[in-house]
């Protein structure tokens, strides 16, 4: 991997960028299914002992590892519009402009939970650092990361005191009877209008800002890290890799129990959210980097490459699928399926998307949408069958 050139594909990043996929699927498959104002703590039996594997496992550790790849997928991209000598300024303003405007079809048209928009916003944002040296990069994830939750947990700390749990989220019953109703039984002028209601009740009174400023910092180290091309050389560093492996694992289970074993109120899931879910998502990114360098563990970890590939594809096609499934313009099962049938019908989903990517790669160089943004970022019709070799 050492030799690897800035022109090749980097299969560790396909490859990270499909487990990840896997885990935001199983994150918004409860909010696919039942109203984001459910208390989901308030599960019983199987159903608790899964949305709690899901809580710790994969709540918030998942879009920091997602917005990591995005970063360094930019300077990977970058790097490549440079030695072609193209306008990459002009060429990433298309980009993240067509990224926005499926953002915002895929928020007020498929599904509320939409993170497009928010990635389209940020990358705005790393044009600033296009020119910028590694260690700005860096400066920036660090500063930009410490400010704001540093801040946050401080004036927390100060406002939660040591009782009352959170319920910013669980408070309104009547709002989320409401999305039962609309989604379940509604036509599509109710659920247009509810998913509106529940993006704002997300994104509004700075929600959307918060997102932002939480994946800049997350981005900002993705694009440092591929400059130092740590991922390309992660042979060279195994010893490092596999410190960082272990200690984000302990830091990450520490703290993403801390409500469990302590007082669940704002300032403990605040903790275990942003920190923990990051010290976690370092841990899943550090071990498949290394399993990747051990020949039987790349074999199984390879069939990730795919859908990782495909991801803007995929992620799109499970917002369909799934409001096809759970809202009245499909089948309507919205609010009538626990919490372990949905983690089950996110596996299902998740293994038919990759055997789906898996044949589509067979013929194609791109997914249907890697291909439409490809062409709308350089301007130009791409080709996107693969080409036959002779015999």
């Amino acid at each position: 991997m050492a030799g690897q050139s800035n022109t090749e594909r980097i299969i560790a990043i396909d490859v990270l960028r499909g487990f990840a996929l896997l885990g935001i699927l199983l994150v918004n498959m409860p909010y696919f299914s039942s109203s984001v104002l459910y208390d989901r703590k308030g599960f019983n039996g199987l159903d608790h002992w899964t949305a709690t594997a899901i809580d710790i496992a994969c709540e918030a550790s998942f879009y920091p590892l997602f917005a990591f790849l995005f970063g360094f997928s930019m300077i990977m991209f970058r790097d490549r519009l440079r030695q072609r000598q193209l306008p990459f300024i002009r060429i990433f303003a298309r980009r993240f402009m067509f990224l926005l405007v499926v953002g915002l079809i895929h928020a007020f048209l498929i599904w509320f939970g939409d993170i497009l928009i928010s990635y389209a916003l940020v990358g705005g944002i790393l044009l600033l650092f296009a020119h910028a040296r590694p260690r700005a990069w860096l400066a920036g994830a660090i500063i930009c990361f410490s400010v704001l939750h540093f801040s946050v947990v401080l004036l927390l700390g100060m406002t939660s005191g040591l009782e009352g749990t959170k319920g910013a989220d669980h408070g309104n019953a009547a709002l989320a009877v409401k999305a039962l109703h609309h989604y379940q039984n509604g036509t599509l002028s109710d659920i247009f209008w509810q998913r509106w209601n529940d993006w704002m009740y997300v994104n509004g009174s700075g929600g959307l800002l918060f997102t932002v400023a939480t994946m800049l910092p997350l981005c900002l180290f993705g694009g440092y890290v591929a400059q130092k091309r740590w991922v390309e050389e992660a042979d060279r560093y195994t010893g490092v890799i596999r410190q960082v492996a272990l200690l984000s694992l302990i830091a990450g289970l520490f703290l993403k129990t801390l409500p469990y074993f302590t007082i669940d109120n704002e300032f403990t899931a605040y903790i275990q959210h942003i920190f923990g879910g990051t010290s976690l998502a370092c841990f899943y990114g550090t071990v498949i980097l290394l399993l990747l360098q051990k020949n039987w563990w790349k074999q199984k970890l390879m069939i990730f490459q795919y859908i990782g590939k495909m991801s803007l594809t995929n992620y799109l096609l499970q917002s369909i699928v799934c409001t096809m499934l759970f809202y009245h313009y499909g089948l309507g099962w919205y609010g009538k399926m626990s919490m372990f049938a949905g983690t089950l019908l996110a596996i299902i989903l998740y293994s038919v998307q990759l055997v789906i990517s898996r044949q589509w790669l067979r013929h194609f160089q791109f997914g249907p949408m890697e291909w439409i943004w490809r062409c709308v970022s350089y301007g130009k019709r791409w080709a996107i069958y693969k080409q036959k070799r002779p015999s």
